[in-house]
């Protein structure tokens, strides 16, 4: 009796723990809670909106090429501040001891390469950088001394025989989906499929590496902006200084072009990425880009669905006849707003939506291509024309559209509507940037469990 009591509760058990869907559609994935996007560190949210993109009143020329149209966004976050010397630093940094852990591997690989797991005994290929390993520059020993001495200056370029780093050798390798291509279902020169040039060709590739792109880029700013943007001009100060001293750790980063701008955006997603991966999460977050041009009006606007300026407008001053910006208010008068260059990143007040410094500072890189007709041509939702141009194409394809005017700009560039461009290659010093992120879901506040009738 005793056993059969046993058989029993042991089939009951075992019915409790199965598959209970009884045929039914239930899905693959049963959470225990729904899924929240966290706020990315140092950045604010921007709510979905429709708003009415076009050129501002002032640039007659430009509104009679680009017709201004009622386009929608979705939801996403944005940096508070442009990119400031001390987070660009970080970037640089890294690729410098990834670079030297890299090199040092060859010669001490079991000091500075982890090859195998030791609590699960798995092994890694290629290995993995030991980034918990202090990097020795200076150290006595002489194969480390050997290994690193290319990462250094050559003593016949030295500065008073100073041993410094070769930023010339600071490359980032990385790589990036070519989406634009796979959905066009474009194949490389070199593959071979039928009917290639149909439209419905099949999505399917047998080497999907035709969309996958490496890319390798320097990634130090260009220092000397400062002198070759302006002749017969006394900046040689901020080209020696304004980068690396503390003095301008929470200025905006310039002198970076809009390659080196994507590159940070690319290198910010896998650190935040590998971090949760290695907190043993499930989940990875959406990647920090570039603006498209929308988005950035959008959120420049703050809500302000009519005024020039992210602030409202339409004066450049407030109540007490300050200034609102920093810009060239006054013909050669640049310090009439504060400052004489860029200035510390959240020096005036936010926008509604708490962002800093969306008019003046520093210009401000976009993903978007710029086109004279662009509006005429993009679609009214998320619009953003890109064009991947290769180092080989024309200058004119190589335009990417900047925003928001800076500290050398007249008013009307700080207009939110007011659109210019640079060339992707090109690095300026009064051009700098910021990351957005795009929120996963409609908006912030939905509860994905209460959300809907059905998935309660």
């Amino acid at each position: 009796m005793k056993r059969l009591l046993v058989v029993f509760l042991v089939t009951l058990l075992l019915a409790s723990c199965g598959n209970t869907n009884q045929g039914e559609l239930v899905g693959v994935r049963k959470t225990s809670k729904p899924f929240y996007q966290p706020d990315p560190y140092g950045m604010v949210f921007v709510p979905m909106g429709s708003y009415t993109m076009g050129v501002g009143g002032q640039d007659i020329t430009s509104s009679q090429l680009a017709q201004p149209k009622t386009i929608s966004v979705s939801s996403f976050y944005m940096d508070e501040t442009e990119i400031t010397n001390n987070e660009y630093r970080e970037f640089v940094y890294w690729v410098r001891d990834s670079i030297a852990r890299t090199i040092l591997g060859e010669v001490r690989p079991d000091v500075y390469l982890i090859s195998e797991n030791e609590k699960t005994g798995e092994v890694y290929d290629p290995p993995y950088l030991n980034w918990d390993e202090k990097i020795e520059w200076n150290s006595t020993e002489q194969d480390v001394r050997d290994a690193l001495a290319d990462m250094f200056i050559p003593e016949h370029e030295r500065f008073f025989g100073r041993k410094e780093i070769d930023t010339r050798k600071l490359f980032y390798e990385y790589y990036w989906i070519d989406l634009q291509a796979a959905s066009r279902k474009e194949f490389g020169n070199d593959a071979d499929y039928q009917n290639a040039g149909l439209a419905n060709r099949p999505q399917g590739l047998k080497d999907r590496s035709v969309y996958v792109k490496k890319e390798k880029i320097n990634v130090y700013p260009d220092t000397l902006s400062w002198i070759h943007d302006y002749s017969y001009s006394f900046n040689d100060p901020l080209t020696e200084k304004y980068f690396w001293h503390s003095a301008y750790d929470h200025y905006p980063v310039v002198g970076v072009n809009w390659n080196q701008a994507r590159a940070f955006c690319i290198w910010r997603t896998e650190k935040l990425n590998n971090y949760l991966k290695s907190q043993k999460e499930e989940i990875t977050l959406s990647e920090f880009r570039l603006p498209t041009e929308a988005e950035w009006e959008w959120a420049a606007r703050g809500g302000n669905h009519l005024n020039p300026y992210p602030w409202g407008g339409p004066y450049t001053r407030n109540e007490r006849g300050c200034f609102l910006a920093n810009f060239k208010p006054i013909r050669g008068n640049y310090i009439a707003d504060g400052g004489l260059t860029t200035l510390i990143v959240g020096h005036y007040p936010p926008n509604d939506w708490g962002l800093y410094d969306m008019a003046g500072n520093v210009a401000e890189w976009t993903n978007s291509a710029f086109d004279p007709l662009t509006y005429n041509m993009t679609w009214d939702m998320n619009p953003n024309y890109t064009y991947n141009a290769k180092e080989s194409d024309p200058p004119v394809m190589k335009r990417k559209v900047i925003r928001g005017g800076s500290w050398k700009d007249i008013s009307h560039y700080l207009e939110v509507t007011a659109r210019s461009y640079e060339y992707q290659d090109t690095a300026k010093c009064y051009i700098g940037f910021r990351c957005v992120q795009p929120y996963l879901g409609r908006n912030k506040g939905d509860n994905p469990s209460k959300a809907s009738r059905v998935y309660n």
